[in-house]
């Protein structure tokens, strides 16, 4: 199945060949594999992975502790940028946050399991709104500071740019001393699977070190992703 797995397609002989095992006794693995999905064999007679493997593997990925495999992915941004880092999930109209890693900092930006992320004045929710199903709470947007969004077309025009960049910033719109940048986590199928966040003051986590706090964030995000099964095309 390994050798299926890199070669993509192969006959009988030439799986024995590169598998060193006898051609018959190949032969019989392979009509047992067949016969319960693991291999397929193609209409020139060659053999490749089947579907079953897909099932099995979306299985295992469905029962995989996220948070789990996220916390050294945050403990390393912590260290990289200083900053508090966030792993939320996407609930019917804000993110919640499900786990952290908190900056060495006294002075830190605020982060609980549990809270909220504001979809329309938060980096998270941004990334929320532009790539999962979630949708802004019903009615006016809520001004929080002077800078919260509350002109629907102009979040819409946000949320647009966030889907084609990649990511998503906010600054002083839930806080007027908060900061944040936010990159999106995909499953298996390419769904939301979670957010990656870094959040601080504003006087730290100004333009400069936010331009810095970019690559570890995405790099972070990419990574939790390969580890939930996601491949990008």
């Amino acid at each position: 199945m390994d050798a299926l797995a890199v070669a993509g397609e192969l006959g009988t002989n030439e799986l024995a060949r590169r598998t060193g095992v006898n051609a018959s006794t190949v032969s019989r693995l392979l009509a047992t594999l067949a016969a319960d999905g693991y291999v397929d064999q193609s209409r020139n007679g060659r053999y490749r992975l089947g579907i079953r493997l897909v099932q099995l593997g979306n299985a295992v990925i469905d029962h995989l502790d996220l948070r789990e495999l996220a916390q050294p992915l945050l403990q390393d941004l912590v260290e990289r940028v200083g900053e508090t880092a966030t792993l939320s999930v996407e609930s019917e109209h804000e993110a919640v946050t499900v786990d952290f890693g908190r900056s060495p900092s006294s002075v830190q930006g605020v982060a609980q399991i549990g809270r909220p992320s504001v979809a329309h004045a938060t980096a998270t929710g941004k990334v929320m709104l532009a790539f999962g199903h979630a949708t802004p709470p019903p009615g006016p947007l809520r001004r929080y500071t002077t800078r919260t969004i509350v002109d629907p077309r102009l979040l819409a025009r946000v949320i647009d740019k966030v889907r084609l960049a990649g990511w998503a910033d906010a600054v002083g719109e839930r806080e007027e001393d908060l900061a944040a940048l936010a990159a999106p986590v995909r499953g298996s199928r390419g769904e939301l699977a979670a957010i990656v966040g870094i959040q601080g003051p504003t006087a730290r986590l100004d333009a400069t070190t936010r331009a810095r706090a970019l690559e570890p964030l995405l790099a972070a995000a990419a990574e939790l992703s390969c580890r939930l099964g996601f491949v990008a095309e």
